[in-house]
């Protein structure tokens, strides 16, 4: 899915905007632009798997263990793992800061059952639609209309284009549905 352009999971996306960070467009001329990074894509994601591999092999007959530590303890052992780590990261507690608003904003979206994947996307695509937007408004002068009207110098808008299309094929079956609510007595 890299190669068409298309992030079809979180860590999809992450790759994505790391492609766009070093320069390269994430689609099919990727390979032939950024071959160094498509391969290190690759020999970080064999690598990963072997390292995965073994550690994880060795630890299968512990791991059952892990699980009876209690919630009570576990949960400060992460956040403490976590602030550590966030802290390391530019010696900063700012840092740690962010950490926490993340994570409480990503335990509400956690109890609220918001996907993780569209967040994901709108983080790694949103500085591109936020310069795509920027650009259709300094075209039309700060007018919003760019989004809706079709010009003859470009293709209708997406807007256009699907309110434009929908709008035929809806009358006949607004009159098939009211049609259908009417009772026998009514039609004509």
């Amino acid at each position: 899915m890299l190669t068409l352009g298309i992030p079809g999971s979180p860590t999809a996306g992450g790759d994505a905007g790391r492609a766009h960070h070093l320069g390269a467009a994430a689609g099919p001329m990727l390979f032939i632009e950024k071959p160094d990074f498509v391969w290190g894509l690759i020999a970080s994601m064999y690598t990963g798997n072997i390292s995965a591999c073994s550690s994880c092999w060795p630890s299968c007959p512990s791991s059952p263990r892990s699980c009876k530590i209690p919630f009570a303890i576990l949960t400060p052992l992460i956040v403490v793992v976590c602030a550590v780590g966030s802290y390391a990261v530019h010696n900063s507690m700012i840092d740690v800061w962010y950490m926490l608003i993340f994570g409480v904003i990503g335990y509400v979206f956690k109890k609220l059952d918001y996907p993780l994947a569209p967040l994901v996307l709108a983080l790694v695509l949103g500085d591109l639609a936020e310069n795509a937007l920027r650009q259709s408004l300094i075209m039309s002068q700060g007018s919003l209309a760019i989004f809706f009207t079709p010009s003859h110098r470009r293709a209708p808008s997406p807007a256009w284009r699907c309110c434009s299309s929908r709008l035929p094929s809806s009358r006949p079956r607004w009159r098939r549905l009211r049609g259908a609510s009417a009772s026998p007595g009514q039609r004509a």
